[in-house]
């Protein structure tokens, strides 16, 4: 089999005409990518969904010994649903030296880049592996047994590097994110008489006032030296639903809550809380109207918070690779606190900006595919010196 060549713009072009969104399976991207690699003669390693519809998958260029770097990406992008493009989302697209499409920004240049220099990679006397999840956009679901394949199966990794879109400044924190429904079940009843009826959509508003008051109070509180923005944890309600009509104490109601905590604070804090004011305050007085009245509660995703150590071993060589002096955090979450919470060393840096990402019209600058590219050079030669 012909070795096949691509540049990094080549081979994001590649990726980009896979339409990965959340809702769908990746595998044709992965079994691309798989191709790809065996023209190499590369060992990788497919880590599957439950369903089968979708794949994590793992490789490793250089000889299988410790010391090696792992460059993680995720496969799946966001939907371009009701957004307003004015490009083929899944073709690339060059304008004024930006490189539009769905994933150029977050984050499919990054797996790009390393996936175009594997040629680059026949000396390497310690590893480069790379990894690549699937659903990291739903809650990062897929990146755990990825995360559990690589740890007992790998030799002692040196760092992982976390190419989210940082504009390649190094990142070393973001904040936690805990999704779970609230499904509310009332009485109908006459608006009139409420007092008959257990309106689900009012219990619901009280439920999301209680979120609202918490961040209200953590604003008030908040450090006014944390490097995050904003510097608190927040409770928010995104969506939600219920209700038939107007003069009718709503029968059902449901909505989304999402809480990002600070790393130093866990997300299950605020949930225990909020779930006994609900089991101890708010569904014993809609049980004193009607016994077939409840609330349930299901968490869909827990993604824990990052926060690496300036002089952790990853850190040091992401700053030595991109020439950076400082660090910064970001205020959204990603697979770094998962690999971290299993014990490795840990960077998030990444080309193009968090600015452009799930937006109509997402791009990346080729200055910063050229620059992801210079990073991903000097870490083969450091792997091959």
């Amino acid at each position: 089999m012909k070795e096949p060549r691509y540049t990094p713009r080549q081979m994001l072009e590649k990726l980009i005409a896979f339409p990965t969104v959340s809702r769908d399976s990746n595998l044709d991207l992965i079994i691309f990518v798989e191709e790809y690699l065996a023209a190499y003669g590369v060992p990788f390693k497919r880590v599957s969904s439950d369903c089968g519809q979708k794949a994590n998958l793992y490789a490793t260029i250089g000889p299988m010994e410790p010391g090696g770097v792992v460059l993680s990406g995720h496969t799946d992008v966001v939907p371009i649903d009701d957004q307003d493009w004015h490009t083929d989302p899944f073709k690339l697209t060059e304008k004024d030296g930006l490189l539009y499409g769905r994933g150029t920004c977050d984050m499919k240049a990054f797996s790009a880049i390393a996936l175009a220099l594997v040629p680059e990679m026949s000396k390497l006397k310690r590893p480069i592996h790379l990894a690549l999840s699937y659903d990291e956009e739903v809650g990062c679901l897929g990146a755990p047994r990825l995360i559990d394949t690589i740890k007992n199966e790998l030799p002692g990794v040196r760092a992982v590097f976390v190419g989210e879109p940082t504009s390649m400044q190094v990142v070393t924190g973001h904040k936690s994110i805990l999704h779970f429904d609230t499904r509310i079940t009332g009485r109908e009843a006459h608006s009139s008489q409420q007092h008959r009826g257990v309106p689900a959509v009012m219990v619901a508003g009280r439920l999301i006032n209680w979120l609202s008051e918490k961040q209200r109070a953590n604003a008030a509180n908040a450090d006014p030296l944390s490097a995050f923005e904003p510097p608190y944890s927040t409770l928010h309600c995104g969506v939600i639903h219920g209700g038939t009509a107007l003069n009718i104490t709503a029968r059902h109601c449901d909505f989304v809550t999402d809480i990002r905590t600070l790393p130093h604070e866990d997300a299950m804090t605020y949930f225990r809380e909020y779930e006994d004011f609900v089991r101890d305050v708010v569904e014993p007085e809609m049980h004193a109207v009607s016994s077939d009245t409840g609330i349930e509660i299901e968490i869909h995703a827990n993604v824990p918070g990052f926060d690496s150590p300036e002089n952790g071993e990853a850190v040091q060589l992401a700053k030595q690779l991109s020439g950076q002096n400082t660090t910064v955090v970001a205020p959204y979450a990603a697979e770094s606190g998962q690999f971290q919470k299993a014990g490795f060393s840990v960077a998030m840096c990444g080309p193009g900006s968090i600015d452009q990402a799930h937006q109509p019209d997402e791009y990346i600058s080729i200055e910063q595919l050229e620059q992801g590219t210079e990073f991903t050079r000097r870490l083969i030669q450091l792997q091959s010196s």
